[in-house]
């Protein structure tokens, strides 16, 4: 039997810290799912964690915790997936570390991803962003604040985690104004800044206090804003915007919302989608044509596009000559 405890901790210390040196975030994915399945197995088998052998842990059993993921803790199948594929990491560790559980370890490594209805992508449109933008109070230093980071959220599509991880040495607001960052992937990258925009940045980083290596978007403490305080900031905003503006009530409004109508603006302006995907940070073009399918006005643009095309088009008639030496032939 293989005691499970030490080839766990080798698995997060030394081949994902060490070896693959994922990012924070992929670390507490994984160490959630494990943690789940280690105390799910330990239930079903009734022994301490410590006794725990992964040869408790075989395709059933993984087969069953996943299913109680779904019914009792009641998350979606996006989420039973990400679990699944903390686990099949784990595996994968497993059958290089003890070749005899490789028979073990390629049943689960087999276990399919489950199939989901993907919903339609909520991005907002122009009268609604100008509604989102004038509601932060800019006479008070939160207001200025959030209105900044509204702004740069819908304007270069970052990500959460790339905008409360913004330092002040990363924004350049004069000649070629432009944010950098480390996106997804470990992913560097350089999005452009509108002259207006770079404008309200500069304004804002003589405002804020702190160094060069201080966030961007902080709280009154000096602090980075966590992934909750942007989630209450857009809702807070978002809120009082609907006010003025009826639609956004019926919107579910996030963070990421303003990555998504980021990239509608811009294939809005006729932007080629392969830029686009270069602006986000996209690792395949694919992942931005999700944008392009749920945008109903490009859609109809191009079948205007061919309905001009079908207009200009005359058919060929031959002369009566050339039909006759066609004949003669």
């Amino acid at each position: 039997m293989t005691s499970l405890a030490p080839i766990l901790q080798k698995f997060f210390t030394d081949w994902l810290c060490v070896q693959k040196s994922v990012s924070e975030n992929t670390l507490v994915s994984y160490r959630d799912a494990i943690r789940m399945l280690v105390e799910f197995v330990c239930r079903e088998k009734n022994v301490a964690p410590v006794k725990l052998n992964v040869e408790a842990i075989d395709a059933e059993m993984v087969g069953r915790f996943l299913a109680n993921v779904e019914t009792n803790r009641r998350n979606c199948a996006r989420t039973r997936n990400a679990r699944l594929s903390a686990i099949r990491s784990f595996f994968s560790y497993v059958a290089i570390s003890d070749p005899a559980l490789m028979l073990q370890c390629q049943r689960i490594l087999a276990m399919p991803s489950k199939r989901y209805d993907r919903p339609s992508l909520a991005y907002l449109e122009q009268p609604e962003i100008e509604c989102l933008l004038a509601a932060p109070d800019r006479s008070t230093w939160m207001g200025r604040r959030d209105y900044a980071l509204l702004l740069l959220g819908l304007e270069t599509g970052l990500r959460v985690s790339e905008l409360t991880g913004l330092e002040k040495c990363h924004v350049v607001t004069g000649a070629n104004a432009h944010v950098s960052c480390v996106g997804k992937g470990r992913k560097e990258r350089a999005t452009p800044l509108k002259k207006a925009t770079a404008g309200v940045m500069a304004r804002w980083l003589e405002e804020c206090s702190g160094d060069a290596h201080s966030p961007v978007f902080a709280t009154r403490q000096g602090t980075k804003l966590s992934r909750d305080a942007v989630a209450d900031i857009v809702n807070k905003h978002c809120l009082a915007a609907s006010s003025r503006c009826s639609s956004l009530a019926a919107k579910r409004v996030t963070p990421h919302t303003l990555r998504h109508s980021a990239a509608m603006t811009l294939l809005h302006c006729g932007v080629d989608p392969s830029v686009v995907a270069l602006w986000l940070g996209h690792e395949r073009l694919e992942t931005t044509q999700i944008y392009v399918h749920a945008d109903l006005k490009l859609k109809q643009r191009a079948l205007a596009r061919v309905g001009e095309n079908e207009r200009g088009l005359s058919t060929f008639k031959p002369t009566d000559s050339l039909m006759a030496f066609l004949k003669g032939l």
